[in-house]
């Protein structure tokens, strides 16, 4: 509850004009923020323009944030929908995977577990790039972000039998993509 006050005490000085206020909110969600983004796009490059704009368009509508709401869900329903808006944009384009995933692997591992899981790595999000993006938006809300199927609907504003449905689809389309790969081996029953 002392962290949603003080979130409070940020969005309200925001209003007013609080710069710095904003940019403390900002340092706080800019992770999720780039983090949903990447997952949705599919693009390191792509992912940081997309943050900047979804903060522009958190600041402008700052004023209409129903104060009842999580403002994390908010926020996330805005960068949902941009980057929804942006594969709607492109959906002719074709995408490049040159730069799926940015890690670096634990001094810890040795180099062929750390190419192993890499490939792993770039595997996943190769098959959630084959998504529709629909059913991305879900999976990447419910396993990325650990948001439950309310906040999923609130993000969304879809019922919670649609998400279910769709986040059951998107797993069973993941499982064959990943099977395809060669990352899974053999049909895993797929549970929440």
């Amino acid at each position: 509850m002392v962290e949603h006050s003080d979130e409070y005490v940020l969005i309200t000085r925001s209003i007013d004009g609080d710069h710095a206020a904003f940019a403390q909110l900002m340092e706080r969600y800019a992770g999720a923020v780039f983090n949903l983004a990447y997952r949705m796009l599919g693009d390191a490059h792509e992912a940081e323009d997309a943050t900047q704009e979804i903060f522009l368009r958190a600041y402008t509508n700052l004023a209409r944030f129903d104060q009842e709401r999580k403002f994390s869900t908010w926020l996330l329903s805005i960068a949902s929908n941009y980057c929804i808006d942006r594969l709607r944009r492109r959906r002719l384009r074709w995408l490049t995977l040159d730069d799926t995933v940015l890690t670096m692997p634990s001094p810890a591992k040795g180099p062929d577990r750390a190419a192993i899981e890499r490939e792993e790595r770039d595997a996943v999000q190769r098959a959630l790039l084959r998504l529709p993006p629909a059913y991305r938006q879900i999976a990447v809300l419910r396993y990325w972000h650990d948001l439950s199927y309310e906040e999923i609907c609130l993000v969304t504003r879809l019922p919670e039998s649609t998400i279910k449905t769709r986040l059951h689809r998107a797993r069973r389309m993941l499982a064959d993509a990943l099977r395809a790969e060669g990352v899974m081996q053999e049909e895993i029953p797929l549970q929440e």
